[in-house]
């Protein structure tokens, strides 16, 4: 067993890993980051007992675990980029070397050797692949991810191979990335320098949207020009199942594919609220599909999409991207389309200056439609740190209840799903305000005190 320092979570530990593993983070990987600031919030450090013992012992392993997996990802990429540069040992010797060698089938030296490299990474990704008891697609693309983010992503790479992000996330961050132009050099460190922070705190599903949005802002090519090539992709096709069932997926621009689940589920909820209706939610809205696509079933329900368009983008003067809500942004033709079309569309102008509404403060209980649809906008799903839950299928939480003074007002409104408005009433979690920053922040029942996630886009 060999004993390696580990830079994670803010700190440095010393344990034993297998001699493999030695040697997982380069001091030069980690120059100029100050890995304290993705450590996980601190606890009460007067809080004591088992459940403080146990969460602590827990956030260590996890915090290992991370290490371990990031290691993974880099031994696996090393592994193949060391067959492609020295063949010899996947393949056997290169005859091209011998003076006397004729190729049989007729190819050039060159084309031989290109062969040898390209059969020596097949030979390691398949010795990886039955050692690990992988698939070896999912050992060639954490080979690319882990290539995408050291040669792409130094910031995001090094607290990846550190245990400040999750592997889910770095998969994320790296096939954005890659995602990039080749040559868009400035685009890449642009990328990794504004995912560095949400990279650390944010869950995948949070992450994945923070990922898109920079990525599209980065992206050196226009987001109407990008839309256009990606609509031609658009697709339809079958996943079989065990148990005679079947996934349907649709591949299609992201407008027309949230239009068409507003639809879905708008008929499935009022299914949901007929006497005696037993199924699920979720049974329901398969039930519509299935039966729109397969009978041509409809109850004639519109959807409603909330589309945010900067003023003076819809008027030509500027190129911010519009925002379709639960998505980020989506290119201007179709903003255009949705901003002058149909009433189901909710048509949100933002001001040309601050980006921001009007607000006016409500002295009911009762939250009025208007001022409802605006702390959705403004807040697009769950306030929970993690809680991916579209705002619009959230209750709007008085943070200081009605009973005790809190006003029905925008800065005392927030969306909070069903599940996390229980634990907010029901448990000691707490939803504040800092009297001196005005931000808001959850204190858990052990002490640990986070902010909220910071904003997709």
């Amino acid at each position: 067993m060999n004993k390696s320092t580990l830079l994670y979570a803010g700190e440095t530990r010393g344990w034993d890993v297998d001699a493999a593993w030695h040697d997982l983070v380069d001091p030069r990987d980690v120059a100029g980051l100050d890995p304290a600031e993705y450590a996980p919030p601190p606890g009460d450090p007067e809080a004591s007992g088992q459940p403080a013992d146990a969460l602590a012992e827990l956030e260590d392993a996890h915090a290992r675990a991370r290490v371990l997996v990031a290691a993974q990802y880099r031994a696996i990429a090393d592994i193949l980029a060391e067959a492609a540069v020295d063949p010899d040992p996947w393949t056997g010797p290169d005859p091209t070397l011998d003076g006397a060698w004729a190729d049989p089938r007729g190819r050039t030296t060159s084309a031989v050797r290109r062969e040898r490299r390209d059969l020596a990474v097949r030979a390691a990704v398949a010795d990886i692949a039955v050692r690990l008891r992988m698939s070896e697609t999912t050992v060639r693309a954490k080979a690319a991810d882990a290539d995408a983010l050291r040669s792409r992503c130094p910031r995001l790479w090094a607290l990846f191979l550190g245990g400040a992000i999750s592997e889910q996330n770095a998969r994320i961050a790296a096939r954005d990335a890659a995602s990039l132009p080749s040559a868009a050099h400035a685009a890449w460190a642009a990328f990794d320098e504004q995912l560095v922070s949400s990279a650390a705190v944010l869950t995948p599903a949070r992450f994945r949207v923070r990922a898109r949005v920079v990525r599209d802002r980065m992206h050196p090519a226009s987001i109407d020009e990008r839309h256009r090539e990606a609509a031609q992709e658009r697709s339809v096709w079958i996943v079989d199942g065990d148990d005679a069932m079947s996934t349907l997926c649709v591949q299609a621009p992201t407008a027309d594919i949230h239009a068409a689940w507003n639809v879905v589920d708008a008929h499935a909820r009022s299914l949901r609220a007929e006497p005696d209706e037993e199924r699920t939610l979720a049974q329901l809205r398969a039930d519509v599909l299935v039966g729109i696509l397969a009978r041509g079933e409809s109850r004639g329900i519109d959807p409603v999409v909330s589309v945010t368009v900067p003023m003076m983008t819809l008027l030509g003067e500027d190129d911010t991207p519009a925002t379709l809500d639960g998505y980020g942004p989506i290119d201007l033709d179709t903003a255009k389309r949705l901003a002058g079309s149909a009433r189901s569309w909710i048509r949100v102008l933002t001001h040309p200056v601050t980006g921001t509404v009007l607000d006016v403060d409500r002295t009911t209980y009762r939250v009025p439609a208007d001022l409802r649809r605006w702390v959705t906008i403004e807040n697009a799903s769950c306030l929970f740190p993690g809680c991916a839950r579209s705002a619009r299928e959230c209750d709007i939480d008085h943070r200081v209840d009605w009973q005790f003074g809190g006003p029905t007002a925008a800065t005392n409104l927030g969306p909070t799903c069903e599940h996390h408005h229980i634990v907010k009433h029901g448990t000691r979690w707490r939803l504040e305000r800092d009297s001196e920053a005005g931000e808001l922040r959850w204190t858990s029942p052990s002490g640990a005190t986070t902010g909220l996630d910071p904003p997709p886009f």
